[in-house]
């Protein structure tokens, strides 16, 4: 059981990598939502949430300080600094999931941990749980990641070889994207 969640953690973080590639700095830290969700900084996120979950939770220290986790700034670690290149922060990413990594490879399952982010009455927790809570917190960010990504240059899927959408040509989803469009007004009357 182990080995299928850290599959499915590892295809996660391969997709939200995937995201990035091909793209301009300027692109992989454009905000595209009201809330300036971007693609760097989904991976910053993540970076962080790996090192806390994986590392923290379990007494498990990331040898390198993640200066932003002490701020009190909203958001800091939602988007990269114009001195924190691409490579910085991706390879900070896969540092911190080999870190990740080892934890999961030298934990049992039912190895308990302690969330201190979290209140108390929650935070006794197994790595288990965390495994299950990360590759849901990693899809969702990927998910994210997928919408940023088709929002800068129509470029969407599931991961490389595999989109996972219709076997279509553009043509077809400017139809399609038209008559969703056509029904929702209709529906609003």
């Amino acid at each position: 059981m182990k080995t299928d969640l850290h599959r499915y953690l590892r295809t996660a973080r391969e997709a939200l990598l995937w995201k990035l590639e091909g793209l301009s700095e300027y692109d992989v830290r454009r905000p595209l939502t009201p809330t300036g969700t971007n693609l760097l900084g989904l991976v910053k996120h993540l970076a962080g949430v790996e090192v806390g979950y994986f590392g923290e939770t379990f007494g498990r220290p990331f040898a390198e300080p993640l200066a932003w986790l002490e701020s009190d700034e909203p958001n800091v670690d939602m988007w990269a600094r114009a001195d924190e290149s691409r490579a910085d922060i991706v390879g900070l990413y896969q540092r911190a999931c080999a870190h990740a990594d080892k934890t999961i490879d030298e934990l049992d399952l039912d190895s308990p941990g302690t969330v201190p982010w979290w209140p108390a009455e929650r935070g006794a927790i197994t790595l288990h749980f965390v495994l299950i809570h990360m590759i849901a917190e990693t899809n969702r960010h990927a998910g994210h990641a997928d919408i940023v990504r088709e929002l800068i240059d129509g470029t969407a899927g599931l991961r490389p070889g595999n989109d996972n959408l219709a076997p279509v040509d553009s043509s077809w989803w400017d139809d399609y994207r038209a008559r969703l469009e056509r029904v929702a007004r209709e529906a609003d009357g």
